[in-house]
């Protein structure tokens, strides 16, 4: 990794230094080795001596009618001890993120293959599946909404017809969750000036999160009616706050702790089996514990929204961009979820980190029978990001320009306006990430020896395309070399309130000071408790830094996604950090009479002046008396997009990531190795090195996965064909090219220490990169990720 630091004027805000373990050194992560060796507890090992078991019933109809349900033989199934259905719910029968249009349990109707219609509690787990199959579910199957011709069209069925009054006034069809147009300045008469105008229409399949932990939990009752819930998921609070509803609780009484998190990737924002295992528990009286399986996790969670983006460009012979109109289509599935958030990123974010001076653009978000979709990494900036880059190299093409060239020409830069009005505030080197990873070495060609019979082939095998199935001889292998670069936003935008709480306290133990740290931070593998001990020993000048459980005792921490956290909750963690020093040096002028507190420091274990001059121990200005606070923090407020013009200050904050990849084809048998990924991204501010570069291999992967492999088949009946890591297939190392990654540190004088969200960005842009290569190599137009071999050889 080489770093570029912050030039002169453009400092990272707070103090960069302190002891061993602070801010901007690679420091070792606490939960490493733990879970290298096995040894680490995650939420799936959940114990309690006297538990139950509880397995959820799911439709297996995609869209049908609930004529009767009869529990009487499970509910005969010795070691059962409660089975419920919709009507034994004891409060409120919906929740959801943003609507509240799920049901907790169906009732009247079905509306996905997989939706939860009855739950069993029983003493083994086997004995409650048995019970589970024993249950009876009368079912008169209904018409299938799979896309936007059945969602929208004629004689179409609302699936939420409660909701037909509110969409009236906000999309042409209740079978739209959610729309927004962007409209900047006049694209009907910008058109006619331009010289070269290029189209296309592209599609991206359904992705999975395809995380390793499966869902699950351990909900206990206790003595005072209330429950505690022992969870895998990425935002404690908006858990407590759907629940609580639903169990018919005041929210105090509903407590959360998180559990070890096996990866998240946004399918953990939404509720799973939260609020059946606690429902179980508050009926039987036990603690009970569910754990999915691994077919059971792709019906029980969201996925990544499947998309038809339709774009034209407009351009001057001279390569600079006159217009861009766009439609995007999104299938949101059955429910809501997160859908109208990642319709205003898409609509928002849909033309890419270019300066456009017209455009049109409108997206939506559709209601089908289709497995529900929601947050997932890249957050509807992915699916637009594989169409408008896709365009930027056609354009290239068509204007004889290279495609590197074509995109420095129209990047965007600090001052540049975005579609939505939005002066971009904060450096954007779009350019320099672009000269970046195109000036790198290319690597080098394959070695090849001659065969027995006149061919070629590799001298390692591995080096193939096919890899270790030996599929390929090296005979028709072309290398493809292709780029692509994208705009993520970070944080809630759009309005939220997006705010993180940290509680510290600094006291004295065995004559050393030590600090401890508590958030409700989901620590879902992103390493947020290694930079939250970072910020401690950096602002307070400790080496002894603990970190509490997260939990809803202290305040909400907001969601571990958006890359929000290092931003949110780490900017919580500083603030509070510095009211804690400021009381520290306080404490100390009215004993020793310092004069000028304010302008000490804390390092080492002591108080110290600018010139580094010891004036007291730590440990012995606290005494026996601790300091415990705790802040809240807020980015600066945004504001909702216009519903018409989709104009107004929508995003706190923006990052930029681009990627060249190198791939080698197999055009005969259609047949992909991608063999270099490389990627250069401004951080702001590398407040962890190490941890900012996996993040950035993280993202890349999960988007090379996307292009060439991993995609949820959903019939036009909605039933999902390949449920199961046999037939979805995700990157394995085997699968994972090389990826030297340049990290830009451009600060951001809006965010604490300077830095920038990161773990979404190289998401975006590693699927149109690695997808630009194989054009390249085969000459296919390839519209459609992922990209399947029959895609490659299928007759033009």
């Amino acid at each position: 990794m080489s770093v570029t630091r912050a030039p002169e004027g453009l400092t990272q805000r707070g103090d960069t230094g302190g002891g061993t373990g602070g801010i901007g050194e690679s420091t070792p992560r606490p939960d490493g080795v733990l879970k290298v060796t096995g040894e680490f507890a995650y939420s799936s090992d959940l114990w309690h001596e006297d538990m139950l078991w509880g397995h959820t019933l799911r439709s297996p109809h995609a869209h049908a009618r609930i004529d009767g349900i009869d529990i009487s033989a499970a509910l005969a199934v010795p070691g059962v001890h409660a089975v419920l259905t919709h009507d034994d719910l004891p409060a409120a029968t919906h929740y959801g993120l943003e609507i509240h249009d799920q049901p907790v349990l169906a009732r009247d109707v079905v509306r996905y293959q997989g939706e939860p219609v009855a739950l069993v509690a029983a003493d083994h787990p086997e004995t409650a599946r048995r019970a589970a199959a024993r249950i009876r579910v009368a079912y008169t199957e209904l018409p299938v909404v799979h896309d936007e011709a059945s969602a929208t069209g004629p004689g179409a069925p609302v699936l939420h017809p409660g909701r037909a009054d509110h969409h009236a006034a906000h999309a042409p069809h209740p079978n739209i969750v959610h729309r927004q147009p962007i409209r900047h300045g006049d694209v009907a008469a910008a058109a006619p000036t331009a010289d070269v105008v290029v189209t296309g229409t592209y599609e991206v399949g359904m992705q999975d999160q395809a995380f390793l932990g499966p869902e699950s939990g351990l909900a206990v009752p206790a003595p005072d009616g209330g429950v505690d819930l022992y969870i895998a998921t990425q935002w404690l609070h908006v858990d407590q706050q759907q629940l609580a509803p639903v169990l018919g609780l005041p929210r105090e009484k509903v407590r959360l702790t998180l559990s070890g998190v096996g990866g998240a990737f946004g399918a953990r924002e939404d509720l799973s089996m939260q609020a059946h295992a606690c429902l179980l528990a508050l009926r039987t009286g036990r603690p009970v514990k569910i754990v999915y399986n691994r077919r059971e996790s792709f019906f029980g969670h969201v996925h990544r929204h499947p998309a038809k983006l339709s774009y034209e460009h407009g351009a001057t012979r001279d390569g600079k961009l006159v217009y861009v109109r766009a439609r995007i289509v999104l299938d949101g599935g059955a429910y809501a979820s997160s859908s109208p958030a990642v319709v205003g990123n898409a609509a928002s974010l849909g033309l890419g980190p270019y300066e456009v001076p017209h455009a049109e653009v409108e997206a939506l978000a559709l209601y089908t029978n289709n497995p529900p979709c929601g947050a997932m990494r890249g957050f509807g900036a992915v699916q637009a990001c594989f169409a408008y880059e896709a365009q930027m190299d056609k354009l290239a093409a068509a204007l004889g320009m290279d495609p590197v060239e074509l995109r420095q020409r129209n990047a965007m830069s600090e001052g540049s306006v975005l579609p939505t009005g939005q002066v971009v505030d904060s450096p954007a080197p779009v350019a320099e990430l672009l000269r970046r990873v195109k000036a790198r070495p290319l690597p080098p060609e394959r070695q090849w020896e001659t065969t027995g019979t006149g061919g070629t082939r590799a001298t390692d095998v591995r080096a193939l395309p096919g890899g270790l199935s030996n599929t390929s001889h090296g005979e028709g292998i072309v290398r493809g070399v292709g780029y692509a670069v994208g705009i993520k936003n970070v944080g809630f935008s759009e309005g939220f309130d997006d705010y993180s709480t940290a509680r510290v306290r600094l006291e004295t133990i065995g004559g050393e000071p030590v600090a401890t740290v508590h958030t409700a931070m989901a620590e879902v593998g992103q390493g947020g408790v290694t930079v939250h001990a970072q910020i401690a020993r950096t602002e307070l000048g400790v080496t002894q830094v603990g970190i509490l459980p997260a939990d809803t005792r202290v305040g909400s921490a907001g969601s571990t996604s958006a890359s929000r956290q290092t931003y949110m909750t780490g900017g919580a963690v500083r603030n509070t950090c510095e009211a804690v020093r400021a009381e520290v040096l306080r404490r100390g002028a009215a004993r020793y009479g310092w004069a000028a507190p304010e302008r000490l420091r804390l390092e080492g274990g002591k108080v110290v002046t600018a010139d580094g001059e010891v004036l007291a121990a730590l440990a012995d200005v606290l005494g026996d008396e601790a300091i415990d606070m705790e802040l809240e923090f807020r980015h600066r407020p945004t504001q909702p997009f216009d519903p018409e013009t989709g104009q107004g200050f929508g995003h706190v904050q923006y990052s930029f990531c681009a990627h060249r990849a190198v791939v080698e084809v197999d055009t005969d048998l259609g047949l992909v190795k991608v063999i270099e990924l490389a990627a250069a991204q401004d951080v702001g501010k590398a407040i962890n090195p190490q941890a900012v570069v996996g993040q950035i291999h993280g993202g890349s992967v999960q988007g090379l996965g996307l292009a060439v492999l991993e995609e949820i088949v959903v019939g036009p009946d909605g039933r999902i064909r390949n449920p199961s890591f046999t037939d979805y297939l995700i990157p394995t190392i085997l699968d994972t090219p090389t990826m030297p990654v340049d990290v830009l540190e451009l600060a951001d004088e809006h965010a604490p220490y300077g830095l920038r969200g990161v773990g979404e960005a190289p998401t975006l842009s590693s699927t149109p990169a690695v997808v630009a290569a194989i054009r390249q190599a085969t000459g296919r137009a390839l519209t459609r990720v992922p990209v399947r071999p029959e895609h490659i050889v299928a007759p033009a």
